[in-house]
């Protein structure tokens, strides 16, 4: 797809990308279960990170992948020792499920903490805008959750535009 000035190139989710991709997604998770909710939301999100969340997960993954490709993009580094790496991904839903907010919804976007403020982020949310703009889409918008304690994301997507657009709520089951 595209290469950054840092030698990141972006490019579409590949089935061989699994071991990398699920590095990233912990990152995620355990990036919002700390610092951004009450003491137990840490422990709630590393709980539900078994090997069959993995194994779920990934095969939801491939499954959107394969329904709607470079839904799901990556940011890939060379290394010298490793050959590469994943550092940072943008997971915009599959066409098919625009009709839960009649738009394109990004579900995740992520980089790894030593790649932030370098630019890649941008080139992450780059990729997914686009691929937002091919699909068939109800309202042509873009929408996301964030936790409104997360400034640095909220930081983020102000610079792009978002505005609060409703409310989303939860409660256990």
């Amino acid at each position: 797809m595209s290469e950054t000035a840092d030698g990141v190139e972006i490019r579409p989710y590949e089935s061989d990308d699994t071991d990398g991709f699920w590095k990233l997604k912990r990152g995620f998770e355990l990036g919002i279960g700390d610092g951004t909710g009450g003491e137990d939301k840490l422990s709630k999100y590393e709980a539900k990170l078994t090997d069959d969340y993995r194994a779920r997960y990934l095969s939801w993954v491939e499954r959107c992948t394969t329904e709607d490709p470079g839904c799901v993009v990556v940011a890939d580094v060379s290394t010298e020792d490793e050959g590469s790496e994943l550092v940072g991904y943008a997971f915009v839903l599959p066409e098919a499920m625009t009709f839960i907010w009649d738009a394109a919804v990004l579900n995740e976007i992520f980089l790894a903490p030593d790649y932030r403020g370098t630019g890649v982020a941008d080139d992450l949310m780059e990729a997914a805008l686009d691929h937002a703009r091919s699909q068939d889409l109800p309202l042509d918008r873009m929408v996301l959750d964030v936790d409104e304690a997360n400034d640095r994301a909220r930081a983020f997507y102000d610079r792009y535009g978002f505005d609060h657009w409703g409310e989303l709520v939860a409660r256990d089951l």
